[in-house]
């Protein structure tokens, strides 16, 4: 496991309820009702906010890695990200897909781009070996 030599962003929140609760964070910029997925509650779920959060960290590392190689991202790149919440035999499991869109680029520069993003992305780091992940390229 690495280790963080210098650490850049603390994301801090505080939640209350559960899935059927609040999360808010230090800053008072997240301030969110929490919902079980598949409830008739008001709120978004965990699930949810992985898929955002991943998928915004997927287009950053992307931004570094076009950069690297000095290629223009297109602005209406976009990353499609399914986080699934299962289970077997009565344990509780993730498993997603992120679904990249980089029109305008050729096949080989725009899976070029996924694959070092996949790299470096530190929810990919985060999840590789431990949950199944399949990523396609539009």
């Amino acid at each position: 496991m690495s280790k963080i030599d210098r650490v850049l962003y603390t994301g801090k929140t505080i939640t209350t309820g559960g899935r059927d609760g609040a999360s808010r964070s230090s800053d008072g910029r997240l301030d969110i009702k929490l919902s079980s997925p598949g409830t008739a509650g008001g709120g978004t779920n965990p699930e949810q906010l992985f898929a955002a959060g991943w998928s915004a960290c997927f287009i950053g590392a992307m931004g570094l890695a076009a950069a690297k190689m000095k290629v223009a991202l297109p602005t209406d790149l976009s990353v499609d990200t399914e986080v699934d919440l299962g289970v077997t035999e009565g344990a509780y499991f993730l498993q997603a897909r992120l679904d990249v869109s980089l029109p305008g680029l050729d096949r080989d520069t725009a899976q070029a781009l996924v694959d070092a993003a996949h790299q470096t992305c530190p929810y990919s780091k985060a999840t590789r070996g431990n949950i199944d992940v399949i990523i396609t390229l539009q």
